[in-house]
């Protein structure tokens, strides 16, 4: 069985790394990666190769810094012609980017089965790209690897029919269990307690006005504690752009760090504040609370169970939902999300 592997995204390209992983250890599988080029700096994308021990993509695109509509249109066209030549069984791809919906595109054009992985997840704002994407593509894969009951309950009230549905926890979790004796600290100096803030997503990047509102909740929190900030090449451009002070900020930017370095940041802060997905489960594995500047979340058991609080881009808000959840007890459980197998089982349902 052949599979071909679609990312182009930093998360990706940790899913992919375990996923391989399971690859290799079942006999008969012969896996092809394809890299889009999406995330095409180095801090954002080779970094993450060479740390995870990851198979080294077959084809790189090199395909980036286009709109949504050209990007797709752009990693179909080379994406279709590939799959013609390689003839895989599978496609698989991985949550909500446009590397996922062009892959997933793609693989319904040549006639090629679907496997996504993170499906069913839903934020219900459509007015998010990523919500666009992932609707999209769960319409269209034969095989839906949800990592929720949730997840599969959406999909259910969208009407996909419950044969082509797969529940297999999330493969983030494998992820966190392979890797995190692995974690090295950054080469930066680090204060002894901090928060872990990442901010990179379009609503509040591209909005002067919300993203002067979130770097001010920032800078009122790192007079109390410190807030070190790997930032995102995009929210740089847009803060410089902006003239924003970085020499006179208390905020502790640091450079974007590798999949490791996040790993130790995670472990090693008191708080997470960010507008991420995925670091929201990776904050819940290592048992850190969470602050999600956003407003909605498609991970709601975490907020059900209160672990995750969505506080939105109001200063005051984020200040006084910081202060109260650096005092609350550690109270985790490791229940949700799966037994850290998920790859496994995913291959061994592509097997069958």
């Amino acid at each position: 069985m052949k599979i071909v592997t679609i990312i182009g995204a930093r998360p990706q390209f940790v899913k992919a790394a375990v996923f391989s992983h399971a690859v290799d250890r079942a006999a008969g599988v012969d896996e092809v990666v394809v890299h889009t080029g999406q995330h095409f700096d180095a801090n954002m994308s080779q970094l993450f190769f060479d740390q995870l021990g990851m198979r080294k993509p077959k084809y790189n695109l090199g395909i980036h810094s286009l709109g949504h509509e050209e990007m797709v249109a752009a990693m179909r066209s080379r994406l279709e012609g590939i799959l013609s030549d390689e003839r895989p069984d599978w496609v698989v791809v991985f949550g909500d980017t446009d590397s996922t919906l062009a892959g997933a595109l793609s693989a319904k054009a040549c006639g090629v089965r679907l496997c996504h992985i993170e499906a069913g997840l839903r934020s219900f704002n459509n007015a998010m790209r990523e919500e666009y994407n992932r609707k999209e593509t769960d319409r269209i894969s034969d095989l839906l690897c949800c990592p929720t009951e949730s997840a599969i309950l959406h999909l259910r009230h969208e009407g996909i029919p419950g044969e082509r549905m797969l529940l297999t926890g999330d493969i983030m979790k494998d992820a966190t269990l392979y890797y995190r004796a692995q974690a090295v600290a950054p080469q930066v100096a680090l204060p002894e307690e901090f928060m872990l803030c990442t901010l990179h997503r379009a609503e509040n990047t591209d909005d002067p006005d919300i993203l002067r509102q979130l770097m001010k909740a920032l800078e009122i929190l790192s007079t109390k504690y410190p807030v070190v900030l790997p930032l995102h090449p995009r929210t740089r451009q847009v803060l410089t752009a902006q003239g924003f002070p970085f020499e006179q900020s208390a905020i502790r930017f640091i450079e974007p760090v590798g999949y490791l370095e996040m790993l130790y940041l995670l472990h090693h802060c008191r708080l997470v504040l960010t507008d991420s997905g995925g670091l929201q489960k990776e904050a819940y594995f290592a048992h850190k609370y969470c602050l999600t500047l956003r407003r909605e979340t498609e991970w709601m058991e975490l907020v059900n169970r209160h672990y995750n609080f969505i506080v939105g881009q109001q200063p005051t808000d984020i200040i006084r939902m910081a202060e109260i959840m650096t005092e609350m007890p550690d109270l985790f459980s490791d229940d949700l999300y799966g037994d850290g197998h998920t790859a496994e089982m995913i291959v061994e349902a592509l097997m069958r």
